[in-house]
């Protein structure tokens, strides 16, 4: 049992799981044994002391799921794949022969020669006439290398799809500009001039960025992202409303910003950040969205906010909020009995359900509660909307930079929107260091100017500098992987210009 319930371990220890049932040396124990061996030490050490290996014992190690489930998977892993027989397999192809040739409909020939409309709707290809039944003005066939194809009109058939002695014949464009056809060409430049439109400002290249200095902020146009009308999940004609909305609700579902030092008497910030660096892997391992991350410590702090509560409960109200914001955001949502197990059946059922309620009663139910996480989104749709920067390696970047605030409890002090806007910039920093990281389409939509991001996007920028060296590396070994483009690896520069928090008029 883990040191953070060593006060609790005479009175649960006829609470754990019993043992399996199964004979010593079989299979199954075996198996048992070794999913007891990869199961995940619960949260530890809750003083943030570390461990010889220089990291907290609580952040060691991953959650394994409930032995049932790796009994389970190991049984359908080890069941052999059977494969037909011969007899069936010959039964299957004398099948498919005997229905292909009961079919009425026949395979249409090659379709290289003719119209493509053929092969879309599978016509048949139109009879090859003879020379007598073309039209008088065409002229007669001639050889394929001296050939010239005339144009399609309305009224004649196409010597190049019906007289045509090769297989491969030249467009009747290029046909034309190779032989020189002056109407052509004008003909072709006209349309063009009709269809194109060419830019009169001959200033663009000029406000390129510079690679080697910092380069102004560009005063360009506000660009649209609220224009996409077709996909039902961006709610474009509610999406400006429905942030600004958030916005408002923002101020009332924050926590108290000092509760740990007039609420708080046996918990302290590294607790705090121990608990959430411990419940990141667990929503890692359960693969839970990232909404339901978010939700839990913002239930966890806003239950702090008017509750004390010693370090032998800090685990119990976790879980119980990660639970409850599991409800919430999933679709499926863990049980009871699995919160439970990844604590090392520490607590019982009784006690999870007993915190449930009291956090449930304390907010009055309100659990919809905007985070960093819903406005990110909005603010990387707007940064991506006028951006040459990759969207991908921004958005996990931004989202690293943003679940990193989660673990410092003195980034409570910042609206979750100033958080994701700070995120955002200090993104588009790292990716392109001599580059403005803010324009007038992120002001218009975040609402912040460069001057207000400062002081958060130091503290963010402190944050993802001393990443590598924290003792709490469940962030950033999870955005270490693959899937996020191993964003956390990335290597920032020391100090951002001073000149990039300045304020220009767009």
């Amino acid at each position: 049992m883990s040191t953070f319930a060593a006060s609790r371990h005479a009175s649960s220890a006829t609470a754990k799981r019993p043992a399996t049932a199964d004979t010593a040396g079989g299979p199954k124990a075996a198996g048992a044994a070794a999913a007891q061996a990869k199961k995940r030490v619960a949260l530890g050490n809750i003083t943030n002391v570390a461990a010889p290996g220089g990291r907290a014992v609580g952040g060691t190690g991953k959650v394994a799921p409930p032995p049932g489930s790796a009994k389970l998977n190991s049984a359908i892993s080890a069941a052999p794949l059977k494969k037909p027989s011969l007899a069936s397999a010959r039964s299957v192809s004398s099948v498919r022969g005997s229905a292909v040739k009961s079919a009425s409909i026949k395979p249409a020939p090659p379709l290289s020669r003719y119209d493509s409309t053929a092969q879309k709707h599978n016509v048949p290809p139109p009879k090859v006439p003879t020379v007598l039944d073309v039209p008088s003005r065409i002229p007669s066939l001639v050889p394929c290398s001296t050939f010239v194809s005339p144009g399609r009109s309305g009224d004649s058939v196409s010597v190049d799809e019906t007289m045509s002695t090769c297989d491969s014949m030249k467009s009747p464009d290029i046909e034309y500009i190779d032989n020189g056809d002056t109407s052509m060409l004008a003909s072709l430049q006209r349309r063009a001039n009709e269809h194109l439109r060419i830019s009169d400002d001959r200033d663009v290249e000029e406000n390129k960025w510079k690679k080697n200095a910092p380069a102004p902020m560009e005063i360009d146009r506000i660009c649209d992202v609220d224009n996409d009308f077709e996909d039902p999940q961006l709610c474009a004609t509610l999406a400006s409303d429905i942030y600004m909305h958030l916005r408002e609700a923002e101020t009332k579902k924050r926590p108290s910003t000092d509760f740990m030092e007039t609420i708080q008497k046996d918990v302290n910030p590294s607790m705090r950040a121990i608990l959430i660096d411990w419940l990141v892997e667990v929503a890692e391992e359960y693969r839970l969205v990232p909404d339901t991350l978010y939700l839990t410590v913002n239930y966890i702090d806003r239950y702090l906010s008017g509750n004390e509560i010693n370090r032998q409960r800090l685990q119990l109200l976790g879980v119980a909020c990660m639970l409850i914001a599991a409800k919430y955001e999933e679709i499926c949502a863990p049980q009871v009995e699995e919160f439970c197990y990844i604590t090392d059946n520490t607590y019982f059922r009784d006690e999870v359900l007993e915190m449930e309620a009291s956090v449930l009663n304390y907010l009055k139910f309100e659990m919809t509660a905007p985070t960093a996480k819903c406005f990110l989104r909005r603010f990387a749709r707007a940064a991506q909307a006028c951006d040459e920067d990759p969207a991908l390696h921004l958005e996990f970047l931004a989202s690293y930079i943003a679940e990193l605030s989660l673990l410092e409890y003195n980034l409570l002090s910042y609206p979750p929107s100033l958080i994701a806007a700070s995120a955002i910039f200090l993104a588009k920093f790292v990716l392109q260091p001599t580059k403005y990281p803010w324009n007038s389409t992120l002001a218009h939509y975040t609402q912040y100017k460069p001057s207000q991001l400062c002081d958060c996007v130091k503290a963010l920028h402190h944050l993802f500098s001393v990443g590598p060296a924290s003792n709490l590396p469940a962030i950033r070994e999870k955005y270490s992987q693959h899937k996020y483009k191993f964003v956390a690896k990335k290597q920032c520069p020391t100090s951002i210009p001073t000149e990039f928090f300045r304020d220009v008029t767009c």
